[in-house]
């Protein structure tokens, strides 16, 4: 039937009038384009000979008909048609009539698009290849064919290039010989084309290409036309190889150069091509350009001002204030020459020199001096394209100084930062000036720049606040202003407020807010929203604290109130506006809420109203917070109690962010307003939170405790609430104490909980006291308690203790000191526990001998209760040094057995000292001292781990004396001890300032520069130290990390010496003692990367270390993935020039198989490997210009592949 059907469509697709053939055609284009399409062997051969003749139509609207139903039929007929067709119509384009040739072109270039199999274009190719070479070299072929022929090889080649190994370098000879037309069309399609080509070439055929270009370049006597067209190949070639040009570009770059210097006066087309050329080297071969880099910078700023044909005689900048006549004046301005093509040019220099900022963060400081006068200067550029540019520039300036001062702090005089700082007078006085000009992409242009700025150094702008507002002014207010406009200059607005100290706008907010309140007015919504957000900031700004000296902010109060309240009232607007006016609102309330009558009864019953509308309620949820912890106390009498009744329904919703937020206003809301608030109320607000505490979400279990907290300690509790948290939330807390999971601030909420409980006196101590102990128990049900939970009942009891006084407390420690020395209970681990908590909290030396009664648990056959008792002696040393620490020293003496426990109490005083910022008395330091130095050398690691991080935290006590004593003994013959004490200078450096920083910074180089160490112990905690100091104190280390880099890549090398074999009998073990030494090396690496980028030399580094790496043990591969990813987001260009090599190691690890007999550790350890490396491929395809490296394309075609590798990635894609 489909068949009689077709018949009829085929008639009449030969009709003679026109209007049946296109109908006839279109139904044609319907079959084909059905999914059950099928045809067979006789009607294939009638629709491919009908559709060809079809493309001839004189009807134009049939013949592009036509060419729509190729492409359906090119996937539903079999190969010998494609190719038929095929040669059918370059039959006709290389020989047919001129006005089929257009039409046969499109044909021909939409079979290929759809030939989706190998097989299919293999076969093409072998016919089409050929005849396209002859159309193009052919002698006697027109121009146009050629240009045809060219757009359609380009088309194959970038397609199916790789297919064509075997033609490659016929091609290639047959499109080199084509640069030298004559024809600038020809010449145009032949770069494209080989282009196209060069990204499958063999590195020979790549290099052959080169050479041959730059010959025809450096050539004696070639036109200039062709010599601008082999510049522009040169370009191209450079973006599509990427990397695989940097071998070639000693020969490449002095002859761009040389050309760009000697060219002449009206040939801009050359420097422009040469300068793309060499932003294009820039970007795609970093390590191979650096040594052209200060050329290239000299280069990019000189014609970044090229304008032979205009000389700039304006005045050196008089900054007058008669800014209208400037402004009518634009003489300078008005010179405009059609042919005058410089500003390419310069566009080409600007773009070349942002390439050099992008990717050359070494070379900031340098850039500072040499490039930002000058970018500064050309604000003046008289082409408005070319200024953006250089405004894009400028801020790649900025920001690249923004990533790499990231986390710095202090300025010293040579950091970009403050090399920028001295810059700000002139970019403000130059920005100012644009923002006087008529064009808005101008004035668009210089805010981003403002923005950047004060992104990049938050209080740079103090001084210059008064010359910028004017600027702000007229973007705000100008009629010709876009929206556009409006929002770059209100955001710049905002950070500007939020950044600086508000005094600093007192004088001109009555010029601010004017235009920001006529803004929050405009109908465009994202403007509203801005101005909503400025608005924000201003209020904080007008009134800064409740005093608000020297400023009356009450004339802005009622404007800034009544311009939110007409957009909080407004219903049909959009979200995002409501949002910023509820929030804005809050604000307002919470700031001039004493200067806000009745204006108060109007504003808050449309807050109510907003938090019972579900899209807007969340918003309204955090500004009631904002208006609750206000000092104004606001008066909330006429909402209060329907507030406090949804917010009590919001605890049971599913959204989390709305449970955390309501919980938050809760608390706020009972501390201000307790009294007004029943105890009725309170009753149903513990009901609902009680469901809330679980380990399964700590974040809210803590917020939800805190509550609880806030109502037990109001006074006008009612004895119903005492009941309520008895029943309800005491027995969720006891669940919850005993999960090995709770930690941080929801442990303290639950002490504070427990405490509570007995401040408020509805629970009896006793009774509490009895439920704590009782849940260290293990249960039937669940077994045994975990340690940390052991510790978290053991700190809860020792609160309660506190809160029930001293008489409690004291028959508490009594009855704990029984259970041990009734050596029968197996209470003994959470007894010492607890006697350990009270003790650092209260001073227990009235309880006699109760040191002895603990060191009797030095005997105890079990580890946790030795360890156990040594945490109780040392924290019950807290609470009384004077007694205690002279005794736990006298027995480190004494008793040879005990010393590793002793010194375990040990480190829990001096680490308690430590954070509590305590002072030792020097008698009781010197006898530490010497004890801990004596052990320095113990033969066992836990000793000297301990020995360590006492000693570190002793030096955060008392650096004066540590650091020396320390880096005396960095000396010291004994390899142990040169290793304890650069573990002891690890533990002293934390993420706080500290006194220590300042003593230490002089003397870090004796301790980090042990990584030359004979002994890898002494290698191994050095690296670990250089690891701590990048992570907490970088700036400590950045001078010397030019030094102690190479050595440290040094350590992530295989040393063949510290490979031994180990005879076991029946087989030999090899054992590689340098494996945690290369471990701790490339985790090293890591941090520094986070913190130290600009330091770390990536090239240098990823071949041969990283490359290595790669390839190596389990442990060392998994932190070289996560640095691997990392450097493919941070340094893109130092990893593409090696990104072919980094793919083998990557390929292996992929396809590792573990063996037959392999045991479940080492299986999830290989898959967590795969995963690993997955991570690191992903990271890889994300770089831009990576998809020139034919291994890794590869590598993507074999995860494809493979299903249960692809299902992974593709997990990992979308993580």
């Amino acid at each position: 039937m489909a068949n009689l059907q077709m018949t009829g469509i085929l008639e009449k697709m030969t009709g003679k009038d026109k209007d049946y053939r296109y109908m006839a055609t279109s139904d044609l284009l319907n079959e084909l384009n059905k999914e059950g399409f099928k045809a067979d062997s006789d009607l294939e051969i009638k629709l491919s000979n009908i559709i060809l003749q079809q493309l001839d139509d004189v009807a134009g609207d049939v013949s592009g008909l036509a060419v729509k139903c190729l492409a359906p039929l090119v996937k539903k007929v079999g190969e010998p048609r494609v190719v038929e067709m095929t040669n059918k119509l370059c039959e006709k384009l290389l020989n047919g009539k001129d006005q089929h040739r257009d039409i046969a072109s499109i044909a021909l270039k939409t079979i290929i698009s759809e030939i989706s199999t190998p097989s299919l274009a293999q076969s093409v190719l072998i016919s089409l290849s050929p005849q396209l070479i002859r159309g193009i070299t052919g002698g006697g072929t027109s121009t146009e064919i050629k240009c045809e022929c060219l757009d359609i090889l380009c088309d194959v080649l970038h397609k199916f290039g790789n297919l064509m190994a075997t033609d490659h370098e016929i091609l290639l000879n047959a499109l080199l010989s084509q640069l030298n037309s004559n024809q600038a069309s020809v010449r145009k399609k032949t770069v494209s084309c080989i282009a196209s080509l060069s990204s499958s070439l063999s590195d020979d055929l790549l290099a052959k290409t080169t050479i041959e270009v730059v010959r025809n370049v450096g050539s004696k006597g070639t036109k200039s036309e062709l010599i601008r067209t082999n510049i522009q190949m040169i370009g191209a070639l450079s973006r599509a190889v990427g990397y695989r040009f940097g071998p070639h570009l000693g020969d490449t770059v002095p002859v761009l150069i040389n050309y760009c210097t000697t060219a002449s006066e009206n040939d801009e087309e050359l420097r422009e091509y040469s300068l793309q050329a060499l932003e294009s080297f820039l970007l795609r071969c970093p390590r191979d350009i650096s040594s052209y880099c200060d050329e290239i910078l000299h280069l990019a700023l000189e014609y970044l001002s090229y304008d032979p044909n205009f000389t700039d005689n304006m005045e050196e900048d008089t900054d007058d204030e008669n800014h209208e006549e400037e402004e009518e004046d634009e003489s300078a301005n008005e010179y405009t020459d059609d042919e005058d093509v410089s500003w390419k040019v310069r566009r080409a220099a600007a773009k070349c020199l942002a390439a050099l900022i992008v990717s050359r963060p070494e070379m900031l400081c340098k850039l500072y001096e040499e490039a930002c006068p000058k970018l500064i200067d050309r604000s003046k550029e008289r082409e408005e394209n070319v200024k953006m540019d250089v405004f894009n520039t400028f801020i790649e300036l900025l920001r690249q100084t923004g990533n790499v001062t990231k986390g710095q702090t202090d300025m010293d005089e040579l950091s970009p930062r403050w090399l920028l700082k001295q810059e700000v007078p002139k970019i403000v006085k130059s920005i100012n000036r644009q923002l006087r000009e008529k064009s808005i992409k101008t004035k668009v242009g210089a805010f981003s720049v403002l923005k950047e700025l004060v992104v990049v150094l938050p209080d740079c702008l103090a001084d210059h606040i008064g010359t910028l507002i004017p600027g702000i002014e007229k973007a705000l207010n100008d009629k010709s202003s876009t929206s556009n406009l409006k929002i770059e200059a209100l955001i710049f607005t905002r950070l500007v407020l939020a950044s600086h100290s508000p005094s600093v706008f007192h004088p001109y907010i009555k010029d601010l807010s004017s235009p920001v309140l006529s803004a929050v007015g405009e109908r465009y919504y994202k403007v509203t929203a801005e101005a909503l957000r400025v608005c924000g900031e201003l209020v904080r700004v007008v009134r800064p604290n409740l005093e608000g000296f020297g400023f009356d902010f009450k004339p802005y109060v009622h404007p800034i109130y009544n311009a939110i309240m007409s957009r909080l009232t407004n219903q049909d607007q959009d979200q995002e506006v409501k949002e910023c006016a509820i929030t804005c609102m809050g604000l307002v309330i919470s700031t001039f809420g004493d200067n806000l009558g009745t204006e108060l009864h109007a504003c808050l019953p449309v807050l109510v109203d907003r938090m019972g509308n579900e899209i807007t309620r969340l918003t309204t949820v955090k500004a009631f917070a904002v208006i609750a912890a206000s000092p104004l106390r606001i008066d909330l009498s006429c909402v209060l109690e329907h507030v406090i009744a949804e917010l009590t329904g919001f605890l049971r919703k599913a959204n989390r962010a709305l449970r955390q937020a309501t919980l938050g206003t809760l608390n706020s809301l009972i501390v201000a307003y307790g009294d007004k608030i029943g105890p009725s109320a309170y009753e149903v607000i513990i009901v609902e939170l009680s469901t809330l505490i679980s380990d399964s979400d700590l974040h809210m279990t803590a917020l939800a405790l805190e509550l609880c907290c806030t109502l037990m300690a109001d006074k006008r509790s009612s004895r119903n609430v005492g009941s309520a948290v008895r029943n309800r939330v005491l027995p969720q807390a006891l669940t919850l104490i005993k999960s090995s999971l709770l930690q941080g601030q929801a442990l303290l909420a639950l002490q504070n909980f427990f405490a509570g409980l007995v401040y408020s006196e509805n629970t009896s101590f006793d009774a509490l006291l009895e439920s704590l102990l009782s849940s260290a128990k293990p249960s039937p049900q669940s077994g045994g308690v975990a340690k940390q939970a052991l510790y978290s009942i053991a700190q809860c009891v020792a609160v309660l203790c506190l809160a029930a006084g001293d008489q409690k407390c004291s028959s508490t420690v009594k009855m704990l000191t029984d259970i041990l020395k009734d050596d029968g209970t197996t209470n003994s681990h959470l007894a010492l526990l607890c006697l350990g908590e009270i003790g650092r909290r209260k001073d227990l030396s009235s309880h006699a001998h109760i040191e002895t009664i603990i060191i009797e648990s030095f005997q105890s056959p079990f580890e946790e209760i030795k360890s156990a008792a040594s945490y109780a002696l040392g924290n019950i040393a807290v609470g009384n040094l004077s007694k205690y620490l002279p005794f736990i020293l006298d027995q480190i003496d004494n008793q040879q057995k005990k010393q590793y426990l002793l010194l375990h109490s040990l480190k829990e005083v001096i680490v308690r000292q430590s954070v509590d910022k305590a002072e030792f008395q020097d008698s009781s330091v010197e006898k530490i001292l010497k004890l801990l130095f004596n052990h320095c050398e113990s033969e066992e690691e836990g000793v000297r781990n301990v020995v360590a991080e006492c000693l570190g935290k002793i030096a955060l006590i008392e650096p004066v004396k540590l650091i020396p004593a320390l880096k005396l003994r960095t000396t010291s013959p004994a390899a142990f001890t040169r290793a304890t004490v650069v573990i002891a200078v690890k533990y002293s450096i934390v993420e706080r300032p500290e006194k220590i920083d300042e003593i230490i910074y002089p003397e870090i180089a004796s301790f980090l520069m042990l990584i030359k160490d004979q002994d890898r112990h002494v290698r191994r905690a050095a690296v670990l130290a250089l690891s701590t100091f990048a992570h907490n104190k970088p700036n400590l280390i950045k001078g010397l990390l030019p030094e102690l880099l190479p050595l440290l890549y040094d350590q992530t090398t295989v040393k063949k010496e510290l490979i031994r074999t180990v005879d076991l009998g029946p087989f030999k073990h090899i054992v590689d003692d340098g494996l945690e030494l290369r471990k701790a090396a490339f985790e090293c690496v890591d941090t520094l990367l986070d913190s130290c980028l600009d330091q770390v030399n990536p090239s240098s580094f990823i071949v041969p270390y990283l490359k290595s790496g790669l390839d190596d043990h389990y442990d060392v591969k998994m932190p070289c993935h996560l640095i691997l990813s990392k450097l493919a987001d941070k340094c893109p260009s130092a990893v593409l020039p090696v990104l072919d090599s980094l793919v083998d190691p990557l390929q292996k690890t992929i396809n590792f198989k573990p063996k037959q007999d392999a045991v479940k550790q080492e299986v999830d350890r290989n898959e967590d490997m795969i995963r690993s490396a997955l991570r690191a491929i992903a990271s890889l395809n994300r770089i831009s210009g990576g998809d020139s490296s034919m291994k890794l394309k590869n590598l993507m075609s074999e995860i494809w592949k493979s299903p249960t590798l692809w299902d992974k990635y593709y997990s990992i894609r979308n993580e």
